[in-house]
Order: structure tokens, then sequence, then C-alpha cells
């Protein structure tokens, strides 16, 4: 195994690497100035005790924390893969006090459906990124939709967006907030009901309703701190 391996699989590096994003993340927090809008709805479920679908683009993905807004006692998990970024990914929103449900290749999509619709019934609620966790960037899987489907769980489209940013060397150009900068959290409700049964032209008209959805609170947030739209060109589906 080469160093570069061996370092990136060290659990020591990657606990120190977890443990500075998440103070990073925490700083950047607390020494910029943020607007909250659209997000009432979803706060009022949760502090109900009932449990909701967040749904973001991967790019928006580290102030997650921070837009869903819950008590102290509520619970959120997020899906998580295998691969090393993932975990690494995954191992950072557990230090804000959320939950991951890792997928395996080698797990039945049956048993995976199942696990979450148990959280879901238990009051958690459910973190998705509509692109994860390797794009194309903001084009949405059909997957949200399913879980969707499956846990009949209200869904809210939600972004965040600071003036100043650093973008690291990622697919999606991960956004990285700089401090003392102004930030805004926005989202809304995914007005979309689906139905247990869908056929293959439902589920696409479901999945592109969800992008376009997302792409308008994203786009939303970027021109309330005085960005402009960070959407990148779509790549077509086949």
């Amino acid at each position: 195994m080469s160093l570069r391996k061996k370092i990136a699989n060290s659990p020591r590096i990657n606990r120190m690497v977890e443990g500075f994003f998440a103070s990073y993340i925490r700083f950047a927090f607390r020494t910029s100035r943020w607007t909250r809008s659209g997000l009432e709805d979803m706060d009022a479920c949760v502090v109900n005790g009932e449990a909701v679908m967040c749904v973001l683009w991967h790019q928006r993905l580290i102030m997650a924390p921070f837009i869903f807004n819950g008590p102290a006692d509520a619970r959120m998990c997020t899906l998580t893969t295998a691969a090393r970024a993932g975990r690494l990914g995954g191992n950072i929103m557990t230090r804000f006090g959320w939950e991951t449900v890792p997928m395996s290749t080698n797990q039945r999509h049956v048993t995976l459906s199942r696990k979450v619709l148990r959280l879901t019934r238990e009051g958690c609620s459910i973190g998705a990124t509509a692109d994860g966790p390797s794009g194309p960037p903001r084009v949405c899987s059909g997957v949200p939709v399913m879980w969707a489907r499956t846990t009949r769980c209200r869904v809210f489209v939600v972004s965040f967006a600071t003036r100043a940013v650093i973008r690291l060397p990622t697919w999606d150009k991960q956004m990285l907030p700089l401090p003392f900068t102004h930030g805004a959290l926005i989202g809304k409700e995914w007005a979309e009901v689906v139905p247990r049964k869908l056929s293959d032209e439902q589920a696409e008209k479901f999945r592109q309703s969800l992008e376009e959805a997302l792409d308008e609170v994203t786009d939303a947030t970027d021109a309330a701190v005085g960005r402009g739209s960070e959407k990148t060109n779509k790549v077509s589906r086949l």
C-alpha cells in the first residue's frame, strides 16, 4: 500500500480532519451574519416530533447542520456511502449530533428501505443530497423521489450561500464559507405528493420537479448574498 493510501486510511488522521472541518464550520457560522427564511414550516414539523426529508445539492452540504435547526433532541440521519469521502462527510455530520446510515453495494435495496422507513417512523428526519455522492452536479437523481414515496415525509428543499467562500477541489466544487461574512439559509416545501405507485414517466416528472425546486431555492440563496447563480451546465440524462 502506498504512503498516500496509508495516510488516507489512518483512523487517527481521519479523526483530525473531521475535527478540523467541524470546528471550522462552527467558527465560520458564529462569526458571520446570517439570514434564515422559508424554514418555519420545517422547524414546526421537527418541534412537533414529525420526521421530514431535507434535500439539497451536494455542493451546499457543509452547512446542513445549521439549516436543520430543530430542538436538542431532534434526530436527523444522512445516508453515506462506503467510499472514503462519504465516510468522512458522514463522520463530520455526527459531530453535530446527526446519525448516519451507511449504504453498501452488497446491501439489498429493500433492506435499506426498511431501515430508513423505521427511522422516520421513530421521528428521525432524513437528509439527502439530490446529486450525491458523485454527480453530475446539480442534476437530481431519482433517489430522493424514491425516499419521498417510501417514507411519506414532507419534503423541504434547502440551501445556503455566503458572500465569501472557498471552493474545494471536488467534483461539485464544494462551497466552504469563509468567516466574518454574510450568509443566507433558505428553504421551502416541495409541494408535490409522490404516489406509492409510479410509472417511469411519472417518476421522471417528479424528478424534474424536484430538480427545478432545488435550483430555485439555491439561486435564491445566492441572490440573497449578492452572488450570481452557481448553476452548472446540466448534463443530459439518458
